[in-house]
């Protein structure tokens, strides 16, 4: 017998209950019903009501997913447990990305400018003194807020660096823009997407979502693969702010660090990692700012806008005014919001509208 003929014999498989050949693609029976994966079902229910009785959530949320996959759609076994999900959902994510420790995956910008062509003129005297010791007021309110942040999150920042995929992209984008840019800004932009990135994978992790490790592309950005889909808007909310929410402090870091050194490279990835930052809360498409509209309101949806064109005003960056624009069409139409909003996305929302305004006018003013 050939090899494909082997390989097609495999393939098929036999139904349990009929003894109908059923194609590989087939979850149950056409002819008698019979589930195909009935015994690693029942398992895999077994595992998730042994988690939910130990207290996982996390890991009950996990298996139930492994469960949905393996599951028709529409039968009743599929909707019994997709609420199950959306329960377990909103226990394991009430909060928002902050809470839970600062594309899919949203892509970073298309371009970038070298960093300080624009910048204001340099502040002497006083003025430049005032500003340093302001930003270190900034260092000691936020130091212990880092370093748990650095303690809690660097085992999951090294495990997409694992992937060979992750960190050769990674590699070849620092090649590109290094030849625009210098490698010490282009290191430290790559590093702070990749971050942003990794956000998206630890609360892909925490609701059982599984997904590919980042992807970087040069001149577009990187992206995380889903293999499932979030099971609530709020759910998928949340996974596309925390990009955002640990890009923000990617930034932030940068900009202490430059504080505490002097390199003003280090201000550069501060101030552009905000803008790519704000970038990806455009709310459209698969953006990250797309994602959270969905669990927004109509009326949060203008609250939004309100904070993003103060933030342009202010700024006077016109990726915020992009971004105002679109949250201002968004919130003029009325079309797939819902009646009640998630409160939390909202504050998280414009939380980082605030922050990373703040950041660019910290950085951009050095």
């Amino acid at each position: 017998m050939s090899a494909d003929r082997t390989d097609a014999a495999a393939a098929v498989r036999i139904c349990d209950g009929c003894r109908s050949e059923l194609a590989p693609t087939f979850l149950a029976c056409p002819r008698c019903g019979r589930l195909v994966h009935a015994e690693r079902l029942k398992a895999l229910a077994a595992d998730a009501d042994a988690a939910e009785r130990a207290g996982d959530s996390a890991r009950a949320l996990a298996v139930w997913r492994q469960a949905l996959a393996l599951l028709p759609a529409g039968s009743g076994q599929h909707t019994r447990i997709t609420e199950k999900v959306q329960a377990l959902s909103a226990r394991v994510g009430p909060a928002s990305p902050f809470v839970a420790g600062v594309g899919v995956g949203g892509g970073a910008a298309a371009a970038v400018a070298v960093p300080g062509a624009a910048a204001s003129p340099p502040r002497t005297g006083w003025r430049k003194w005032a500003a340093g010791a302001g930003a270190f007021g900034v260092v000691l309110m936020k130091f212990k807020w880092l370093l748990l942040f650095l303690l809690t999150k660097a085992k999951v920042l090294l495990l997409g660096l694992t992937q060979a995929k992750t960190f050769l992209s990674m590699g070849v984008m620092i090649g590109v823009y290094t030849t625009f840019y210098g490698w010490q800004f282009a290191v430290g932009l790559v590093v702070s997407i990749y971050i942003h990135e990794m956000g998206h994978v630890v609360w892909l992790r925490r609701f059982g979502i599984p997904a590919t490790a980042p992807m970087f592309i040069p001149g577009v950005g990187a992206f995380v693969r889903l293999k499932a889909h979030p099971a609530t808007a709020g759910e998928d909310a949340r996974i596309g702010l925390a990009g955002p929410v640990w890009g923000a402090g990617a930034a932030l870091i940068a900009l202490v660090l430059g504080f505490a050194t002097g390199h003003r490279v280090l201000f550069g990835v501060a101030y552009f990692g905000a803008v790519i930052n704000v970038f990806n809360l455009l709310p459209v498409w698969q953006l990250d700012g797309g994602r959270a509209f969905v669990a927004l309101s109509r009326r949060q949806r203008a609250i939004v806008a309100g904070v993003v064109w103060a933030a342009g005003l202010v700024t006077g960056n016109p990726i915020c005014f992009l971004v105002a624009v679109a949250a201002t069409f968004r919130a003029a139409s009325a079309g797939g919001a819902p009646a009640e909003g998630d409160r939390n996305i909202l504050l998280t929302y414009a939380g980082l509208v605030a922050g990373l305004a703040a950041i660019m006018i910290a950085a951009g003013k050095i």
